[in-house]
């Protein structure tokens, strides 16, 4: 029997479970936040010499770019193909060789691709240049190369091309190029194309429309100047051109390169001397000078940068960035709001040099590892 004061003290049964309820939620709210996915690489093709760009090719192949001068095919399973002919000589010392790579927008229909590569030239002289081509209908050679643009001048240097290549929605191509290094003050005279982003038809002539046409002293090519070593170009999901450029030490940047602007280097930077020291006057803010849309200390060493725009790694990966680190060796996933980098996430650490990153027919990312042993990696959600 229940003494005379048990049931004043017992609550009913739905207080408890009301009660139990309670303290489930307030334990659920105190867990920590679910983990985002962790994506692995998984290696497609290995065996590749310092690959450097990649684009995609029908049936699930790949062409890619190797920089001491090499183009091949890679099949769905991972086989190299030989070299392909007809690629022109390259200056393969330092950073330049063979590099960047992009089939035209109608390649299904025309087989037009386009390259660009340091250019050798007279006494040890050399250049970024930007070259058309057809793919043989049977994918052992380039057909029809020709070189539709030159950097000028051609100087003695294995550092800084730049060499990325965009198609744009109007059918025109921007080509990244540095400042050849030894010559960083050109980066901010219009008189030479070291350190700057050139905008040209599809057979290397000049629009008509580009910033700096009919100016007097000035090379019409030119979109935007002030910059120091872009090696990773994009279209953003608006249909503006993106880059990212490696800073000294410290300062690497992502711009978003407008007509005529002029983005600084060597006159502002956040980076600094190797070995310590500010460059010039040490500041990084002048006016009629642009700001970068974010930039980072210490050096990542970006290259090869995308849009996500599917949705193979659930909603909330698309339209944000991913960009490779050359440095520290993994994929940086950026996310944005409102214009400004709300979030970094380190992805593949320890993966290797990555020199590039493409989202592939299937939505799914891809990078190349620059290294002798180099790779095409696969991003798995």
């Amino acid at each position: 029997m229940n003494g005379p004061n048990r049931s004043t003290t017992r609550r009913p049964l739905w207080g408890r479970l009301a009660a139990s309820l309670t303290t489930l939620i307030v334990a659920g709210l105190a867990l920590p936040p679910v983990a985002a996915q962790t994506p692995r690489g998984e290696t497609v093709a290995s065996g590749l010499d310092h690959p450097w760009a990649l684009a995609f090719l029908p049936e699930g192949r790949f062409l890619v770019t190797e920089r001491p001068g090499r183009m091949r095919i890679v099949n769905a399973q991972g086989r190299l193909s030989p070299p392909l002919a007809g690629v022109p000589a390259v200056a393969a010392r330092g950073q330049g060789g063979l590099l960047d790579v992009v089939l035209d927008s109608g390649f299904a229909s025309n087989r037009t691709l386009y390259f660009c590569f340091s250019e050798p030239g007279a006494g040890g002289t050399n250049s970024t240049a930007l070259a058309r081509a057809r793919l043989a209908p049977d994918d052992s050679r380039l057909e029809d190369v020709r070189v539709i643009f030159s950097q000028k001048p051609k100087v003695a240097s294995s550092a800084h091309f730049g060499c990325r290549i965009v198609e744009t929605r109007d059918g025109m191509l921007f080509l990244t190029m540095g400042e050849r290094f030894s010559r960083k003050e050109d980066a901010q005279g219009l008189d030479t194309h070291h350190g700057k982003i050139v905008r040209l038809n599809k057979d290397g002539t000049v629009p008509r429309d580009n910033p700096f046409v009919g100016r007097a002293g000035a090379l019409p090519e030119i979109w935007s100047y002030g910059h120091r070593n872009a090696q990773g170009a994009t279209l953003g999901p608006d249909g503006r051109l993106w880059e990212i450029e490696h800073g000294p030490q410290g300062g690497d940047e992502i711009n978003l390169p407008q007509a005529g602007r002029n983005y600084g280097w060597p006159v502002i930077t956040y980076g600094e001397n190797y070995g310590g020291g500010p460059i010039g006057e040490g500041i990084t803010r002048k006016e009629g000078m642009e700001q970068p849309l974010h930039y980072w200390v210490p050096s990542i060493a970006p290259s090869g940068m995308v849009f996500l725009t599917s949705d193979r790694y659930g909603a909330g990966w698309r339209g944000n960035l991913f960009v490779g680190s050359l440095k520290f060796g993994y994929l940086d996933r950026i996310e944005l709001a409102e214009g400004k980098v709300t979030r970094e996430t380190k992805l593949l650490q320890g993966v290797g040099r990555v020199r590039d990153v493409r989202q592939g027919p299937d939505g799914l990312l891809y990078i190349v590892t620059d290294e002798s042993d180099g790779k095409i990696v696969r991003v798995l959600p």
